[in-house]
């Protein structure tokens, strides 16, 4: 086993759980908002919130090496784990 390859793959797993819940937050804000289950205020905070995540994950990929394809795992016929 190579270790560089090891805390590569953790590295991954890692993002990758983490750009499936921010995947997740963000549906569910966009259903709270089409629902008007929010304020404008609301609205706007979790816009720049969802932003400013999604931005920092291009971060993160890019500081290991990794792109948001490397993240994507294949679910064989029920397709791929995340959407992009």
């Amino acid at each position: 086993m190579d270790p560089d390859q090891v805390g590569r793959d953790l590295v991954s797993l890692v993002l990758t759980v983490v750009e499936l819940l921010r995947q997740l937050m963000e549906r569910q804000a966009l259903r709270r908002c089409d629902q008007g289950d929010v304020t404008d205020d609301q609205v706007e905070r979790i816009g720049t919130t969802l932003m400013l995540l999604d931005q920092r994950m291009d971060e993160l990929c890019e500081q290991h090496g990794l792109t948001r394809d490397d993240l994507n795992l294949d679910l064989g016929p029920l397709g791929t784990l995340l959407e992009r």
